[in-house]
Order: structure tokens, then sequence, then C-alpha cells
């Protein structure tokens, strides 16, 4: 196994959770007042509703998808009784709906920030990088569940990058669960652990600032004033 192997499977991933972890701690600390994504609502609206819309509507979905397939292990759904053509089936299928769902939700979004120029004026370069990298990654990730899973019917992703992504938290990493992978899965893993690095340095860090309370905070009254 070759240096490049041990950098891009064991180095590279933890230098990206490091990066992800402390440089959410020193944007918190250094620049709490910026924790949000500047709004462009004004300047376009349409685009931008129909496009966050049907992304958000996707990305919650295609996350529980991830974390259901890298970080639950093939024996536990078999001891529950989900079979692998049953996994398949959800996989490709319905996580291939919700993964087109949010693919085109980030063309649009990505084609507006491109193509307005007042929306471009206002976007900072990380804003730029930012849209065009999740392009990518959502793209890699339908042709990965798409294409690559129907050409190489035979490759199962949680004999492999599965073991190999729980392995990297359990401190015992393993690269060699990643030699055989099909070029689109490592694509879409390695640009994956790059977004994260990238994550407290850019308008990502406005998924922390849900407001939560919101929910449950006081209903605001409204009393009518008589004039005497």
């Amino acid at each position: 196994m070759s240096m490049g192997d041990q950098f891009l499977w064991v180095i590279f991933p933890y230098i990206c959770i490091v990066i992800f972890i402390l440089g959410h701690i020193y944007r918190y600390r250094t620049d709490k007042f910026h924790w949000s994504a500047k709004s462009s609502e004004f300047i376009e609206k349409k685009q931008l509703m129909v496009g966050s819309l049907l992304f958000h509507l996707g990305i919650i979905p295609v996350i529980l998808g991830h974390i259901s397939g890298l970080g639950i292990p093939k024996s536990w759904l078999h001891a529950f009784g989900v079979s692998d053509h049953l996994y398949h089936i959800g996989a490709v299928y319905i996580g291939g709906f919700f993964g087109f769902i949010t693919l085109l939700g980030m063309i649009i979004l990505t084609f507006r920030r491109y193509s307005i120029k007042s929306v471009r004026r206002l976007s900072t370069t990380s804003d730029l990088i930012v849209n065009a990298l999740l392009l990518f990654i959502v793209f890699m990730g339908m042709y990965a569940t798409v294409v690559t899973n129907v050409t190489n019917p035979s490759f199962d992703y949680r004999d492999t990058i599965s073991v190999w992504f729980r392995d990297l938290f359990l401190l015992r990493p393993d690269p060699s669960y990643m030699m055989g992978v099909p070029l689109s899965f490592k694509i879409h893993a390695l640009t994956g652990f790059a977004i994260f690095a990238f994550w407290p340095f850019t308008r990502l860090v406005h998924v922390w600032s849900v407001p939560l309370s919101y929910a449950g905070r006081s209903y605001i009254l409204y009393r009518k004033h008589k004039v005497n």
C-alpha cells in the first residue's frame, strides 16, 4: 500500500475532522456575530424558493440514508430482518429519488448564484466554492448510486466504505478497505470529507443556528389601542 493511499484514506480524513471541530470553535469565538448566511432573497426570490425547498426536502433523507448505510453494520440490519435485497432497493430507488431532488435543488441554486449578476456580486469566494463543491458532491453521489450500482452490481459499499468509515472513528483506520472501491465512490467520499474542512469558514455554519426555541416561545399578543 502506497503513501498516497495512506494519506487519502487515513491522514486526509483526520485532517478534515480536526479542521471541522477546531474551525467551528475558532469561528464561534472570533466571529459569532456573522454566524449566519447572508440572504439574497431581496434580489431574486423565485429560484431561491424553489431551489432551497427542493434541496432541503431531499438532503434530510439523504443524510439519514448516509447515517444508516455508513453507521449501521450490515449484520445489525440482518438481525432486524432487513435483507441485502431489500436494503439495495431502498438505497437505489428511495435514495436515488431523494438524491435527484437534492441534485435538482443544487442545480437551481448554483445556476442562480453564478448566472444572476447581482447575486454573484453579493456572494463571497467561499459561497461560490461551496455551491460548486456541494453540486459536485451530490452529482457524484447520484452517479455512484444510479450508474455504478447498475454497472457493478456485485459491489456492496457496506463491506468496504462503511467499515472503513466506522473504523476511522474507532481510531483503527484501515485503508485497505478502500483499495477495490469504484472511483465514483472514492471521489464522493473524499469530496465529502473536504466539505467538512470548508464548513467552519463558510455560510454552512448557519446549519447550527436553527431556532429550536422558536416553537416553544410565548405567543406575541396584539391589543387594539383605543383612541379617546
